[in-house]
């Protein structure tokens, strides 16, 4: 007569009737390395979408724009391009092009810096020479030469964003930031 075939434990060949322990450690083992392999490309995507908004330039820092000799005094405004570092979490980009600014010369020793951005929606703000004031293009709002509303009901919602100025000797330097649309505060973006 045959003997009954008994179940051996497969780690020291005893007699044991439950599962193997090898092959349970060995596919929790496999689950958790499928689950890594599978999260780390959905994280680097997730990472990679997001990168643009973690993107800026060193805003808030004083940058020199121009010099004293070159704004004539009483003289219309000049748009200057505002260069600088450009730095993301992973580059360096040096010397690019971050915005722009419009200086005019009021006095002797004084500049007044506002940033081209309409604080409405954002659009760039253009200065008509034969009006003397700033309009933007997207809403048709309209701004004197120190930048305060020319309408009484304007779809924007504050007057352009004068920015700080420090003239030191012959050179322009401007604190360069960007402020929220839309809203009646000038709330600096990060």
């Amino acid at each position: 007569m045959e003997s009954p075939v008994r179940a051996t434990c497969h780690c020291c060949g005893g007699p044991g009737a439950g599962p193997p322990r090898r092959g349970f450690l060995a596919k929790s083992l496999a689950l958790v390395l499928g689950a890594a392999a599978f999260a780390t490309p959905v994280v680097v995507g997730i990472v990679s979408f997001l990168n643009p908004l973690r993107q800026k330039g060193q805003a808030g820092e004083l940058v020199r724009l121009a010099s004293l000799e070159g704004l004539l005094e009483g003289g219309p405004p000049v748009k200057t391009p505002v260069i600088m570092d450009r730095v993301d979490a992973w580059n360096r980009f040096p010397k690019q092009p971050v915005g722009a600014v419009f200086l005019r010369r009021t006095a002797k020793d004084q500049v007044l810096a506002l940033q081209v951005v309409c604080p409405h929606a954002g659009c760039f703000v253009d200065y008509d020479e034969a009006n003397q004031r700033y309009v933007c293009p997207c809403h048709k709002a309209t701004f004197d030469l120190d930048g305060k509303r020319l309408e009484e009901r304007s779809e924007s919602p504050r007057d352009l964003d004068e920015l700080e100025v420090d003239v030191r000797g012959p050179e322009v330097w401007v604190k360069f930031e960007r402020f929220q649309p839309g809203s009646t505060d000038k709330i600096p973006q990060v």
